[in-house]
């Protein structure tokens, strides 16, 4: 008799890969901020029909006033919202992940004071008078802040280079804040000038996204890649020279992406205060302490974050609106309240 021969069992179905989480809920960011772009384009004091806004977009150039609206007000003051929002959050990532404080703030380096002395000397030196000039006279002295903060914070013997870097940038920001303040006082002038400028606002500076692109877009793009770096970092100084990492070149690339960002976007609106704070935390709750996720992440929180403030402040009131910087202290402020309480702070 022949044996009976068995059945060949089927293959077995590869094994699904599963999807990360942090990669859905970058999907889902990315989602939450296409819905901002939307609102923040469709949205405003003035009432405008969606049908007219897609006629609009679809044929630009109109002399209409309500194209007028949406081409050199709206859009690009939401796509500047959208694109400091991102600069901030990531900038509050990369310092706390820096200084390993995590209720860090991208002021915390003295940026957003340097700015603020550099338009007032501006101002009274040299007849900037314009939204412009501020911004290259904000740019320019964020930039020679950080680099005091960097020259002093590496000196000192603070037991550390990371404390070093904290210490000097509050005590760079309380000087550079009373000079302002000796400044201000004694011109009402001048005391006119840096309120509007000091005051978080997107209201009239669309026509500075031409000028704030480059700097901000390029941040961006070199901060993507530090997550791999800054996850070494956070294992401690002596396991990422094990590991082949040379540390302080680390730092000041991770410190230099971080302060052209938070200059950018501070010359570019103002100071805006707890964006970087809880745009970083809010990122870091969601999907961990690997900064590989949680830094884009932070970027598009940033960004619905910001732009979502300048929206809602458009139709809170009948008449004018509420500044950015004012929305986001209103809702921030109860956030590091309540972040500042917690013993359990996340996991840097």
């Amino acid at each position: 008799m022949t044996p009976t021969s068995t059945p060949a069992s089927p293959p077995a179905a590869p094994a699904r890969t599963p999807i990360p989480r942090g990669a859905v809920l970058l999907a889902l960011a990315l989602a939450a901020t296409a819905a901002t772009l939307v609102a923040g384009i469709g949205l405003g004091t003035r009432d405008i029909s969606a049908t007219e806004i897609v006629r609009i977009l679809l044929h630009p150039g109109g002399e209409a006033y309500n194209s007028h609206v949406l081409w050199t007000e709206r859009i690009p003051r939401t796509f500047l919202g959208l694109l400091v929002g991102a600069a901030l959050g990531a900038s509050g990532l990369v310092m706390q992940a820096l200084t390993l404080n995590p209720l860090s703030d991208p002021g915390i380096l003295g940026v957003q004071q340097g700015a603020a002395l550099f338009v007032v000397l501006g101002i009274l030196h040299l007849g900037v008078a314009t939204p412009q000039g501020y911004f290259w006279m904000a740019l320019i002295g964020s930039a020679v802040s950080a680099a005091l903060v960097h020259l002093i914070g590496t000196r000192t013997n603070a037991g550390s280079s990371t404390v070093g870097l904290v210490l000097a940038g509050v005590a760079l920001a309380a000087v550079m804040s009373s000079l302002v303040t000796l400044m201000v006082v004694r011109d009402k002038e001048v005391y006119a000038h840096l309120r509007s400028w000091s005051v978080g606002q997107l209201t009239g500076r669309a026509s500075l996204l031409d000028e704030v692109l480059p700097f901000l877009v390029a941040g961006l793009l070199l901060a993507l890649p530090l997550g791999r770096s800054l996850n070494i970092l956070a294992l401690g100084e002596e396991t990422a020279r094990g590991l082949g990492v040379h540390v302080e070149r680390a730092r000041l690339t991770a410190a230099t992406v971080a302060v052209l960002l938070c200059a950018a976007a501070t010359a570019g609106i103002g100071p805006v205060a707890f964006v970087g704070l809880v745009g970083a935390h809010c990122a870091r709750m969601l999907v961990g302490p690997d900064h590989r996720w949680s830094l884009p992440l932070s970027m598009a929180v940033g960004a619905v974050l910001l732009t979502g403030a300048d929206t809602l402040g458009r139709l809170v009131l009948d008449r004018g609106e509420v500044q950015v910087g004012v929305m986001t202290a209103l809702f921030g402020t109860p956030f590091f309240v309540w972040l500042a309480r917690r013993r359990d702070l996340v996991r840097m």
